[in-house]
C-alpha cells in the first residue's frame, strides 16, 4: 500500500499548533510565514510539473531550498534581507519536522545547513528636518483620506512605530490627558509605551471626531472603514514624496518608506541629545547596538563633536616639563 502523505498534516500542525499555540508568535509573523510557503510551494509545483496539492515532504529537498532562494532574489527582485527571511521561514518548519519524524532528520538537517546570506550594510541616510515636513505637508487634509495619511505620518515620525505597529493602534491604546501616550505592541509581542506630543494628539482627536471608531478599532481605516494595510499606505505615500521632491530636491535620490520615519525619529532624538538608552526603550530595540546605529548616521552630532574636541584641544595648557628649556634639552641630548 502507497505511505499517505503526511506533509499536509505537518504543515498545518506547524502553522497551527507550533506557531500560533506554543509559540505563540504574532499575527504578523505567522502571516510571513504563510506568504513565504505559499512562494515556495508554488515554486516546487511548478519545477516538479504537479499541483501544489500532490507535493509531498520528499519534493523539498535542500536543493529546491537553494534554487528558491535564487528565485527570490534573481527574478523576484527581493533584497537579501528578505532573502534570509524566507530562509528563516523555511527553516523553522525544516526544524519542527526533525524533531518529530526521524526519518526526514537527514533531509531536514541539509536544508537547516543552508546559510545566511551576508549583505552589505549601507550606511544610514536619515530625512532630514526639512524632507520630513515636505512630506508631512502634502496630505490634502479638507478630506478624510488626506487628513488620517497626515495623521498617520505625524504618529510614525513621533513615536518612531514600525508601520503595522501603528496600523494596529486603536484608541483604547491611546491615553489622551497629559502626560499623553501610546501603548504600542511590537515584536516577539514586547509592549512598550511611547510619548505623544500634544500636536500628535490634537491630530488624532480631530480624525476621531471626523470618523469614530470603537475603543477596540484601529483608528487608521481605508474608505471603506476597514484596517488600513500597510501596502495601501506605502502607495499614498510614494505619490507623497514624489509632490515633496518638487520643493525639496534632495528627496528625489531618497527611496522612502514608513519605516525611514522610523530611522528619522531615532536619528533626530540624537542629536536632540536624548539619551541612547531612552531612545532604545522608546523604539523597542532589543539591542543597544541596534541604536547606536542611528547614532553614527547623523552629520550634525558628529560635526558638533568634532568641533568639541577641538575646541578641548585648544584649551589645554602645556604641560609643564614642555616649557622647561633644561628638560627639552636634555631630552634632545638623548
Amino acid at each position: 500500500m502507497k505511505p499517505a502523505n503526511t506533509f499536509p498534516l505537518l504543515l498545518q500542525a506547524f502553522f497551527l499548533q507550533w506557531l500560533g499555540q506554543q509559540r505563540n508568535c504574532s499575527a504578523n509573523t505567522v502571516r510571513s510565514y504563510r506568504d513565504t510557503w505559499r512562494l515556495f510551494l508554488r515554486f516546487v509545483a511548478k519545477r516538479k510539473e504537479r499541483l501544489v496539492a500532490k507535493l509531498s515532504l520528499p519534493d523539498l529537498t535542500a536543493a529546491e531550498v537553494t534554487a528558491f532562494l535564487q528565485y527570490v532574489e534573481d527574478e523576484r527582485k527581493d533584497s537579501i534581507g528578505t532573502r534570509n527571511c524566507r530562509l528563516a521561514a523555511l527553516r523553522s518548519f525544516f526544524a519542527y519536522v526533525a524533531d518529530r519524524d526521524p526519518s526526514a532528520a537527514a533531509q531536514c538537517a541539509e536544508a537547516l545547513r543552508i546559510p545566511t546570506k551576508r549583505a552589505m550594510q549601507p550606511a544610514l541616510r536619515a530625512l532630514e528636518l526639512d524632507e520630513v515636513s515636505a512630506i508631512l505637508a502634502q496630505p490634502n487634509r479638507a478630506n478624510l483620506e488626506g487628513q488620517r495619511d497626515h495623521a498617520l505620518l505625524s504618529f510614525l515620525y513621533n513615536t518612531g512605530a514600525r508601520i503595522q505597529e501603528a496600523l494596529d493602534v486603536c484608541p483604547q491604546a491611546i491615553h489622551f490627558d497629559s502626560p499623553a501616550y501610546v501603548r504600542l505592541l511590537g515584536k516577539g509581542r514586547k509592549e512598550r509605551f511611547c510619548p505623544l506630543w500634544p500636536e500628535t494628539i490634537d491630530l488624532l482627536k480631530a480624525l476621531l471626531k471626523r470618523r469614530p471608531r470603537a475603543e477596540s478599532e484601529p483608528i487608521f481605516a481605508n474608505r471603506y472603514g476597514k484596517p488600513l494595510g500597510a501596502s495601501g499606505f506605502r502607495y499614498k505615500l510614494d505619490h507623497y514624496v514624489a509632490a515633496a521632491a518638487k520643493q525639496v530636491p534632495s528627496l528625489i535620490d531618497k527611496k522612502v518608506t514608513p519605516h525611514r520615519f522610523r530611522h528619522a525619529t531615532a536619528v533626530h532624538l540624537i542629536a536632540a541629545g536624548v539619551d541612547v538608552s531612552v531612545i532604545r526603550s522608546w523604539l523597542g530595540h532589543a539591542s543597544l547596538d541596534t541604536t547606536n546605529h542611528y547614532a553614527q548616521a547623523n552629520i550634525e552630532t558628529k560635526r558638533r563633536a568634532l568641533e568639541a574636541v577641538d575646541h578641548m584641544a585648544m584649551q589645554q595648557t602645556l604641560p609643564s616639563w614642555k616649557k622647561n628649556a633644561d628638560i627639552l634639552d636634555w631630552l634632545d641630548s638623548l
